[in-house]
């Protein structure tokens, strides 16, 4: 049985790459019967959607852009972490 930290791992992996079907059924088998862990993947799950619904405004809303220096500072930015 996995412990909390080692299914809340899970869960938040979930949102970025497909689990194995034995991180699955271990992690579903844990949200069964764990009410905090249930509870942290529902509100996981609240967040990711806020935040997607929040860039598709963003990406519709002219009022919400970079200006040409602030793109250039992030680009630098990046370069100097590569």
């Amino acid at each position: 049985m996995l412990s909390c930290k080692q299914a809340s791992r899970l869960v938040s992996q979930s949102l970025d790459r497909r689990l194995t079907w034995r991180e699955r059924l271990s992690l579903r088998l844990h949200l069964a019967i764990c009410d905090a862990c249930r509870q942290f993947s529902r509100q996981l799950a609240g967040l990711r959607r806020a935040l997607r619904h929040f860039a598709q405004q963003a990406e519709n809303d002219e009022t919400v852009r970079l200006s040409a220096e602030a793109r250039e500072r992030i680009r630098n930015a990046l370069r100097e972490h590569e």
